[in-house]
């Protein structure tokens, strides 16, 4: 039997010329990733254990993106803690405000994952490498401690689920939208501690960004990681940014898949996820009429540069609704000098949003743009979980950034296409 392009990654990092499904096994890793509230932890077990050195200064990462700009004392002394971490061991990718973005859009931004790598990360939402053909996903801040000293992980090998796209898009039907629908499909815990492993012509079709917003939301089905084949919309986004060699995967004819599930991308509409999960999904059209009171477009699922030009496409000469406060977060510094360059930053502020220097901020309730009692934002963030983004009787709608425009212009859950 034949591997899937996870097991080729993982027997490539083991020293193995094969690995089977439930084998535990030792790899060494690419990349080790944290952000400024997982950081901290890691560098507590990293000192309780006695380490004094860490494996490669290059392959370590370290993000100040949740709560920075610092919004009270103990965000400050996070950060600080990374900071000094850091400067003691001399971390090359050491992002801190002024230079810091979304960590899971300024990682690939910079040119810091490639296709076959193997990366860990002490945040979920790291299995958003696999866009690029990676094996990357979520760790706990006491393995990335360990990873940050030896430069290993242990792995459980994990069996796979073929999601095959088929078809083109529709207008204003995206990447948000084919997740919502695989993740409405099989349920959040339909993946679990499996890999989604993405394949079929429809793959063509898709942009880089919206493989990231796909491949970002895989841990929302429970998975372990998504992943897609490397093509040449891959290789031209790699071009210039990855000077290192990488060598990319693909299954092969006989790859074991514990299911195939298939999506023709032509069929799908502009969906939403309703509270409070992800799973809990619906076509624009069953639950338009919905009254919101925020919406927020950015983060590391929807906050870069083809988002906010969808969302711009839907502002332009129009003005958020009485009452509705939207948010807009670009999800990189580079992100906001190229959304500046086109006048998009423009078109959002005449249309009466808030653009924020790039954070994570609402998207985990922690600031701008914290919701109060019994309130209800729409947002283009990956998780709408009770208390998710403020009180527990707050709600919030996930959709696309196209949706989420429409919305605030409406001030009720919009179709685009009805504008």
């Amino acid at each position: 039997m034949g591997m899937t392009m996870t097991q080729k990654i993982l027997a490539r990092c083991a020293g193995k010329d094969r690995v089977e499904v439930g084998e535990l096994i030792e790899g060494k890793l690419d990349l080790v990733l944290g952000n400024d509230i997982t950081t901290p932890v890691a560098i507590t077990e990293f000192n309780k254990a006695g380490l004094t050195q860490v494996f490669d200064k290059d392959k370590i990462a370290i993000v100040l993106d949740h709560s920075t700009p610092c919004k009270d004392i103990k965000s400050a002394q996070l950060c600080a803690q990374a900071r000094e971490f850091a400067q003691r061991f001399d971390i090359t990718h050491f992002y801190d405000v002024g230079c810091m973005g979304v960590e899971h859009a300024l990682l690939p931004e910079k040119g810091l994952t490639a296709p076959g790598e193997v990366i860990i990360g002490a945040d979920s939402h790291t299995c958003t490498y696999g866009a690029l053909g990676a094996f990357s996903t979520g760790v706990g801040s006491t393995d990335m401690a360990a990873g940050m000293a030896t430069g290993l992980a242990w792995f459980k090998v994990p069996a796979a689920i073929k999601v095959t796209l088929t078809g083109k898009l529709a207008p204003f039907v995206s990447g948000k939208d084919i997740v919502l629908h695989l993740i409405g499909t099989i349920g959040v815990d339909g993946a679990l501690y499996q890999s989604l492993e993405f394949a079929g012509d429809g793959v063509a079709q898709l942009t880089m960004d919206d493989r990231f917003t796909i491949s970002n939301m895989a841990i929302e089905a429970g998975a372990k990681n998504g992943i897609f084949p490397v093509d040449d919309v891959t290789r031209a986004y790699l071009d210039g940014r990855v000077d290192r060699p990488w060598q990319a995967v693909e299954p092969d004819p006989d790859a074991e898949y514990t299911r195939e599930v298939v999506i023709d991308l032509s069929t799908l509409r502009p969906t939403v996820a309703l509270p409070h999960l992800p799973s809990n999904t619906r076509t624009v059209d069953q639950v338009a009429g919905t009254p919101i009171q925020q919406v927020v477009i950015g983060s590391c699922t929807n906050g870069r540069l083809k988002d906010l030009q969808e969302a711009a496409a839907i502002l332009k000469g129009r003005k958020v609704a009485k009452g509705v406060r939207c948010i807009v977060l670009p999800a990189t510094q580079q992100i906001m000098l190229d959304a500046m360059a086109q006048g998009l930053v423009q078109i959002f502020i005449e249309a009466g949003c808030a653009v924020s220097t790039p954070t994570c901020g609402p998207c985990l309730g922690g600031h701008m743009g914290v919701l109060s009692n019994g309130e209800r934002a729409i947002s283009t963030t990956n998780r709408n979980f009770v208390g998710r983004m403020g009180p527990t009787d707050s709600e919030i709608i996930l959709a696309s950034p196209a949706v989420a425009a429409a919305s605030a212009v409406t001030g009720v859950v919009t179709d685009p296409a009805s504008l």
